[in-house]
């Protein structure tokens, strides 16, 4: 029982965050570029290239990604790293059983992440993500190494760290009735990364617009089809009100 127990909660380890927040930091605003087909395009990129090492999508087919305007040739190019077919699931590179040997459990998937993470005052799953991926600092004491302010004690490393590079947060020591209490003030910057903190965080606000994306890609069809579907009615309704009106005006 107490190994099921901790294999239960390692596969909770990415997913789990939004309920582990309460000891981190308030979640910043992120941005939502889910209609901005470049963004989402980068976003598919960073997600290939840094998610796909170790979580899967499995409920999201390469060739979906032609909605957001990559051709089949530029999936095949640039996103299919294994034998995969363009026609697949997205499927984690890891070996499931090498993933259960190092974590205690497979990583969870990733494909509806967006739309399951929320806290309430908190907000939305994409927010989550967005904090989380900008709020990682070594930590030593830590197995991986790492530790997270939007998630103390997080399992998963930093797997953006070369673009982000090392940094450790500054707090400062404040007073609140009558007890001493650290205060997170900023960052100190260890070691650069490949990109600056201001392309690091357009970075992941593309991923994580992708990832929105991902959980529920006829999202923004829904919306323009409902749209039109409301000003039809709307319209019709003010047809069928001046036909009736005329249809009885000359009724005693």
């Amino acid at each position: 029982m107490k190994k099921i127990l901790i294999t239960l909660l390692m596969a909770l380890g990415f997913i789990a965050g939004a309920h582990a927040n309460s000891g981190g930091i308030a979640w910043d605003k992120a941005p939502d570029r889910t209609n901005d087909l470049a963004a989402l395009q980068n976003g598919a990129k960073l997600f290939a290239n840094y998610c796909l090492n170790c979580h899967s999508a499995a409920f999201m087919r390469y060739n979906r990604l032609k909605d957001i305007g990559l051709t089949e040739q530029q999936i095949k190019d640039n996103l299919l790293f294994t034998n995969a077919k363009v026609g697949d699931t997205m499927k984690a590179a890891i070996d499931p059983k090498q993933a259960k040997d190092w974590f205690g459990a497979n990583p969870p998937d990733l494909t509806v992440i967006a739309r399951s993470r929320s806290a309430q005052g908190q907000g939305t799953g994409a927010d989550y993500l967005y904090t989380y991926l900008r709020t990682y600092f070594v930590d030593d004491t830590k197995p991986t190494g790492w530790d997270n302010l939007a998630f103390p004690s997080v399992g998963m490393p930093h797997a953006l760290w070369e673009l982000q590079g090392k940094r450790v947060p500054v707090y400062e020591t404040v007073t609140e009735h009558g007890h001493e209490a650290h205060v997170f003030k900023g960052w100190e910057q260890l070691t650069p990364g490949t990109m600056t903190a201001e392309q690091y965080d357009q970075a992941v606000g593309d991923l994580v617009s992708y990832m929105q994306w991902m959980s529920e890609p006829v999202k923004n069809t829904r919306i323009r089809v409902g749209f039109g579907v409301m000003v039809f009615l709307l319209f019709m309704t003010f047809i069928a009100w001046r036909l009736n009106a005329a249809y009885w005006k000359d009724v005693k």
